[in-house]
């Protein structure tokens, strides 16, 4: 029994106490009866500075079973952080990310150890379909198909639920995961991807903690952290501004030289005036989003700070 295989489950938890009980009974339920134990089991829940009771509860399910380990940190870091928290903890062959509510299929992890077997680095479960409100899919769609213009080989309806091998996480690691989305540094890394489509079952206990301004964040930070487009946008945008005031200034010398030069030019001015200045405003705002990355990054302050450890 040495020699099986460490299977590490990371689950990130925020606000999730009615749920952290009913997900460890049916990892446990998989690992132990429906795989035969015939991997070793390490489990690691990631308390992202929940407000209720998921701490107290996650401490009585490590004193039950050894094979827990519970990190708190010390407020809310985000998901992404709470999970790069559980992947530097782990010390399994393989491991698995995956949430804490019970809308990713437990079942799908044997099917993922399964391409792990066979030889695969990265195992990807995606969305093909969600059972979530309009605001959910409307964000996500508009996210992933952002996203796959610089990384074509991410599904259209995205990935949270993965699996990934320990050479794969050290690839990773090595730039110190600075990034708000793993998914595209996963991606980055260039190791084939199998892939599993399933649906994405309703949330059962509690609410979604994703409120607008926390999607509009990652939204922003997905783009911004992980592709090229709003760069591309602003060179493209001020070389198409440029010819129009080539154009423009052809305009105006034409009209002059047959003295036809408009007395009343208050609204083409005005307007560009106005066009010219929003754009001017938009595109400074995304190089200061730029630029203010780059300075976090110089700062060195870590993505998540860890309170207490439970083990």
């Amino acid at each position: 029994m040495a020699d099986r295989h460490i299977i590490s489950v990371v689950i990130p938890v925020f606000r999730n106490e009615k749920s952290v009980s009913l997900t460890h009974a049916a990892l446990i339920q998989l690992f132990d009866f429906d795989l035969n134990n015939k991997y070793q089991l390490e489990l690691i829940f990631v308390d992202d500075g929940s407000d209720d009771h998921s701490l107290q509860e996650l401490i009585k399910i490590q004193r039950a079973d050894s094979r827990v380990k519970v990190i708190g940190l010390t407020r809310n870091f985000g998901q992404a952080a709470a999970a790069e928290a559980g992947f530097r903890a782990a010390t399994g062959d393989a491991l698995i990310a995956m949430s804490a509510d019970l809308q990713d299929p437990v079942d799908l992890i044997a099917q993922m150890i399964s391409h792990f077997e066979g030889g695969s680095d990265v195992v990807v479960c995606y969305r093909q379909d969600r059972d979530d409100g309009l605001i959910a899919k409307l964000f996500s769609n508009i996210t992933y198909g952002i996203l796959r213009i610089t990384y074509p080989q991410i599904p259209k309806g995205g990935f949270d639920y993965l699996l990934f091998t320990r050479r794969v996480l050290q690839t990773i690691l090595t730039y110190g995961l600075k990034g708000k989305f793993f998914q595209t540094e996963i991606a980055w890394s260039g190791y084939p991807i199998s892939f599993i489509p399933y649906s994405r079952k309703r949330r059962v206990h509690g609410k979604s903690q994703y409120t607008f301004g926390k999607k509009l964040k990652v939204f922003i930070d997905a783009v911004l952290d992980a592709s090229y487009l709003p760069i591309r946008i602003i060179s493209l945008a001020g070389v198409f501004l440029s010819i129009l005031g080539f154009i423009y200034a052809g305009v105006v010398v034409n009209a002059w030289f047959f003295n036809k030069t408009p007395f009343t030019g208050y609204a083409p001015i005005i307007i560009s005036v106005l066009v010219v200045g929003g754009l001017n405003i938009l595109l400074l705002g995304i190089v200061g989003e730029y630029i203010w990355r780059i300075y976090d990054h110089v700062r060195g302050k870590p993505n998540y700070v860890i309170k207490d450890i439970y083990q």
